[in-house]
């Protein structure tokens, strides 16, 4: 209720008779029956892959309205959505404001809790992170928001992973570059062509070689491929085989692929056309255009068997380097995939980097150049990276440590001082893991690293009568 003195609607009396009304008549909040109960689920605080649960129920090809409860960052955002009763984060895809202490990143935060706060908006969701965000688009009074901030100079595209599939996609364009010729915020000091490059994005941090990447294949816990984001080289070999006319089912003796051949694989998952390396051939020669090929895909780095009837030869992309680089995670011992917590880690390090729209930077910390095989195909110099996706606190080896599923390799007499105060960054996740016995160490202590360079097998590890 106003006091006398306190500023009132024009409209207070009427307000007042409207309100007596209600309570005389016992009508929604004034009437006897306890008011519905409203369960919230907060996704933004449960795990990965319980928000992922929900993705069926936002991803269906149409818009799906939704409240702004907070703005996270200029991009990122806590949205309720009332239909399905839940509170998600939410990302705009392929469109990236600046991050944490940098320029213009408040900006980007202001402008959109001007616009969009305690608003009700429309979403259109895509897919879901490794993280639990949910990416998409988002409107509020039929207006992009992700425009908004491009035409602002705020934000920026990220055309690396194709842009072809989100909403709004030319407009878009037509923002960022409109932001560009004025020169707005964060292209104050742009030049036409200054980011054209023809090879990997590659930045200097104190000497290192560090990579912008997106994770294509986890071998196992430690090891995994990558694609350098800005590799034009990519862009040039898609354009080719989205030209070629692919022609019916090969004759069996005119088209004999062997052992270490480059040709043209259709992968099962998606039924597209890429560069495969043959890794085994049948024995005694092609009998049937049923007969399994084993392939590994040089521009992605996984590897699976195809039928005689999916191969094709293929011309001069063939003599293009695979663009798929196999790299480790630096300062750690992670389990192999036959060792005990070898499967865990795996699916751990999958979960945190593949089907993810987020890039990862790549810290060359040393390069192994000892060449070797990994499931059978050929891999030359292996990069020995840290491996960090943007915007988060943690590294993925930090994260490995810290869940128990990697511990730190041996440490050596007479360490460079840059690398001992890397170690012992590290060895506090791994302290961490210990105390809260996660993992690996489960049953306290695994064995010494003076043994052997490898974590005990399962039937080792494994106590009697104990859970694994």
């Amino acid at each position: 209720r106003h006091r006398d003195f306190e500023e009132r609607s024009n409209y207070y009396d009427a307000l007042l008779a409207a309100e007596s009304r209600a309570i005389s008549g016992k009508k929604g909040i004034h009437s006897a029956k306890d008011p519905p109960v409203m369960h919230i689920m907060d996704l933004t605080i449960a795990s990965a892959k319980r928000a992922k649960e929900f993705m069926p129920f936002l991803h269906r090809g149409k818009r799906v309205p939704a409240v702004v409860e907070y703005v996270l960052s200029g991009h990122r955002f806590k949205l309720l959505i009332p239909k399905e009763t839940c509170s998600i984060a939410f990302s705009f895809s392929a469109v990236r404001c600046p991050g944490r202490n940098e320029p213009y990143s408040e900006e980007a935060i202001a402008l959109m809790r001007r616009k969009i706060m305690q608003r009700d908006v429309e979403i259109e969701v895509e897919t879901c992170d490794r993280t639990g965000t949910f990416l998409g688009s988002l409107w509020e009074s039929r207006t992009n928001m992700a425009v908004t901030l491009l035409e602002a100079g705020l934000a920026k595209l990220q055309t690396s992973f194709g842009i072809d599939r989100i909403a709004d996609a030319h407009l878009l364009e037509q923002a960022e570059q409109s932001a560009k010729n004025q020169k707005l915020k964060i292209w104050e000091n742009y030049v036409e062509g200054e980011e054209i490059t023809n090879g990997p994005a590659v930045v200097d941090n104190k000497q290192k070689e560090v990579l912008k990447v997106v994770v294509t294949e986890v071998v196992d816990g430690g090891k995994f491929y990558v694609q350098t984001v800005g590799d034009q080289r990519f862009s040039s070999i898609q354009k080719h085989l989205a030209s070629l006319s692919i022609q019916d089912a090969p004759v069996i003796g005119a088209f004999n692929p062997r052992k270490g051949d480059i040709v043209l694989a259709q992968f099962s998952m998606d039924n597209s056309w890429n560069r495969a390396l043959i890794v085994n051939a049948p024995r005694g020669g092609i009998q049937s255009p049923k007969d399994k090929f084993e392939v590994f895909y040089v521009d992605y780095g996984n590897q699976e068997e195809v039928p005689y009837s999916q191969l094709r030869p293929l011309d001069s992309v063939s003599a293009t380097p695979g663009l798929a680089q196999l790299c480790s995670l630096a300062f750690l011992k992670v389990p192999v995939l036959d060792d005990e917590f070898g499967t865990e880690a795996a699916q751990f390090l999958s979960e945190q980097t593949l089907g993810s729209s987020l890039q990862f930077t790549a810290t060359v910390e040393e390069r192994n150049t000892s060449g070797g095989k990994v499931k059978g195909q050929g891999t030359g110099t292996v990069l020995i990276v840290t491996l960090r996706a943007e915007e988060s606190e943690l590294s993925i080896n930090e994260a490995m440590l810290q869940e128990g599923l990697a511990r730190l390799e041996k440490r050596k007499r007479f360490e460079a001082k840059e690398r001992k105060a890397m170690l012992d960054e590290l060895e506090k996740y791994q302290k961490e893991a210990k105390t809260a016995r996660r993992g690996i160490w489960e049953y306290g202590d695994v064995d010494s690293d003076d043994e052997e360079d490898t974590l005990p097998p399962l039937a080792a590890a494994k106590k009697s009568g104990g859970k694994r």
